[in-house]
């Protein structure tokens, strides 16, 4: 099929304006930017898919990639669609230890049924060996371009396989068309309200849906400047991020790079430039409105302004925006009574501000959550009861989204708590409708993310068994994310005792400093379960928000090092 977001792979003129074009600024290590301007990036793209084309490789076929952000990586990723086919991006290396990213990484591979990997060759034998765990015969295909230019092809129905972030043992790749993605990036330039010249900047990492889709095509798409940098080296200078946007006007993070960026820079925050940031679409995570309000009155004075926040919801198997607060309208915070919050009840609403009042309020208290606006258009999103039927507005449900930018499912077969059902996706993330605004109270049960990483319970409780020898059908563990952070409960049939500093101790290494960890034991019958013998989570946590669980003892933070019991 013809493909409108990569014409300009076949014309990259059309990317030229004034002397030196647009293109991508590249973060180098010495604190500097190389520019690249798009007719290079084509030209290289072109060469790459005449490589890849002498291997075989057209629409149908899967192309990973595994190198970390960069011009290579960006050669790659635009030349294996310049030869039709299908994009998949593989994490690099980061701070797992080899085993574990090897697990993982094997996972993606094989999966996708790669025809080809591409790596650079620093990473070479690393690949080779995710290769290996994968059961592939291949080689890796270290990158270059220093081969003829081919023609552009016609590309087939599948733009991407999108990796869901999860575990060593369940990533699932997400089969996102081009028409998912075309019809998705309208969406999230119509939301910013692009006008021609903008500029975008972003550290995030390309595999995940919000640097890749957010950041990375929103921009390139219509061949607008971008600033790329590597998370690692926002990591290290946040600040460099912020500079940028003296000219940049819009970038997608997730609530931890502002609360990062304060922590680090607090008062010198006043010193930089952000005139020119327009938008900010924040995701990926629970927000917390005191985080945003922190970071806010401190760059308060280098012209920030809290209307650049856009609170979000979105996720891979949607392609990625769902809802997004459109720019000029006004972001509403509720506080909720935690009480109320039991599916298919109406929520309780205490109190209701807007955002910008929220900056000024200074009353610390708890429990705040922030909209993350309407849907987009062309985007449905409906909540529903634990039976699949709609619930009205104000009732706590699970979210379900239908629209173009729903995408076929997950590739090779795979399942999750996230189901596709008659053209929707049924999210398992919980939420409820305010005055039009979807709030997102995140996943119950199966998972939960940290810094934007998906970690599954189901792996938390295998980890807790090994360390303690429990019995797996005497504990269960249920994730919860709240406006407050993360937190981890493990249920246990068992008496309190030395275990629990193993139990504790495993949980820690394996979660965020940032998630809290609680430990609930009891006896026979304390874990709930369905009639197949799993567990039932959310009915769990529901039953110990409301403190009405039996025989029960709930270790604090002290008492789950010692195993005595409060």
């Amino acid at each position: 099929m013809s493909n409108e977001l990569l014409a300009w792979l076949t014309e990259p003129e059309r990317a030229g304006r004034g002397s030196d074009g647009r293109g991508v600024h590249l973060a180098d290590d010495r604190g500097g930017w190389v520019f690249h301007p798009y007719p290079e990036l084509a030209a290289s793209a072109r060469r790459v898919a005449g490589s890849l084309a002498g291997l075989g490789v057209g629409p149908g076929d899967v192309v990973c990639i595994l190198m970390p952000t960069g011009f290579p990586c960006l050669s790659s990723l635009f030349g294996v669609w310049a030869a039709g086919a299908t994009v998949c991006l593989i994490p690099p290396p980061s701070y797992a230890a080899e085993a574990e990213y090897v697990e993982h990484a094997a996972g993606i591979l094989e999966q996708s049924g790669a025809a080809v990997t591409i790596t650079a060759e620093n990473l070479s034998p690393l690949t080779a060996r995710v290769l290996a765990a994968a059961g592939s015969d291949h080689e890796p295909w270290i990158w270059r371009d220093d081969g003829e230019e081919a023609d552009v092809r016609d590309s087939g129905e599948l733009a991407l396989l999108q990796f869901t972030s999860g575990s060593s043992s369940r990533p699932r790749g997400v089969r996102v068309s081009w028409a998912n993605l075309e019809t998705n990036l309208r969406v999230i330039r119509s939301r910013l309200g692009w006008r021609d010249g903008d500029a975008t900047a972003s550290w995030l990492p390309l595999h995940h849906d919000m640097g890749l889709i957010g950041c990375l095509l929103t921009t390139v798409s219509v061949q607008a400047d971008l600033w790329l940098m590597r998370p690692e080296q926002f990591i290290r200078d946040p600040a460099r991020w912020l500079r940028t946007f003296a000219v940049a006007a819009h970038t997608a993070a997730p609530p931890f790079a502002f609360e990062y960026a304060a922590r680090r820079l607090g008062d010198r925050l006043a010193d930089l430039d952000l005139s020119a940031w327009r938008n900010a679409i924040v995701g990926a995570e629970p927000v917390d409105p005191r985080v945003l309000e922190r970071f806010a009155r401190l760059a308060a004075p280098a012209g920030f302004s809290p209307s650049v926040y856009l609170p979000s919801y979105g996720l891979a198997e949607a392609t990625l925006a769902v809802t997004l607060r459109t720019r000029g309208t006004p972001t509403t915070t509720v506080r909720v009574d935690s009480r109320s919050l039991r599916f298919g009840a109406p929520v309780v609403i205490e109190a209701h501000r807007e955002f910008a009042e929220a900056d000024r309020a200074d009353d610390g208290e708890d429990g705040w959550m922030i909209g993350c606006g309407r849907p987009g258009d062309g985007v449905g999103v409906t909540i529903l009861d634990e039976e699949g039927a709609p619930l009205p507005d104000g009732h706590l449900g699970e979210i379900e989204v239908h629209g173009p930018s729903v995408t076929g499912g997950y590739h090779a077969g795979r399942t999750g708590s996230t189901r596709f059902v008659d053209g929707a996706v049924r999210t398992a993330d919980a939420g409820f409708f305010h005055q039009g605004e979807l709030f997102v109270l995140g996943r119950m049960g199966d998972s939960l993310k940290a810094h934007g990483r998906s970690v599954y319970v189901e792996d938390l409780e295998s980890k807790v068994v090994s360390a303690t020898g429990i019995a797996r059908e005497k504990c269960a563990v249920v994730g919860v994310e709240g406006v407050g952070g993360a937190t981890v409960t493990l249920f246990a049939e068992k008496a309190a005792g030395a275990w629990v500093e193993d139990a504790t101790k495993v949980l820690r290494g394996a979660l965020a400093d940032e998630v809290a960890i609680a430990v609930v034991v009891g006896g026979s019958g304390l874990i709930s379960r369905t009639s197949s013998g799993k567990p039932k989570r959310r009915h769990m946590w529901e039953q110990l928000q409301a403190g009405r669980l039996k025989n029960a003892r709930v270790l604090g933070p002290a008492d789950a090092t010692t195993g005595r019991p409060v």
